[in-house]
């Protein structure tokens, strides 16, 4: 079972991502004004890798952005990425 836990220090911020409660991959952003953020690292553990974790974290954040009324700005390449291979979570980039 996967589970994903955001944390958020009013400026800071991750969504920590876990299989079966060990911790498998994170996604960290930094704030960028009120209306945006810069996510700036994805990481998963290489015993998880070939199982989508990091496309979860990355759709995490944009679920988060599009619930909060926020815009993405991927400076991290893989999520620069999946945001150009997947079009449902393009409204939210800014």
């Amino acid at each position: 079972m996967t589970e994903i836990k955001h944390e958020n220090d009013g400026h800071k911020g991750a969504f920590n991502l876990y299989v079966d409660g060990k911790k498998a991959g994170s996604m960290t952003y930094t704030g960028a004004g009120d209306d945006k953020f810069i996510i700036d690292h994805t990481e998963v553990d290489e015993a998880y890798n070939g199982q989508g974790l990091a496309k979860k974290l990355v759709f995490a954040g944009a679920e988060y952005a599009r619930e909060n009324g926020k815009k993405i700005i991927p400076l991290c390449t893989y999520a620069k990425a999946t945001f150009q291979k997947n079009k449902e979570i393009q409204d939210v980039l800014a």
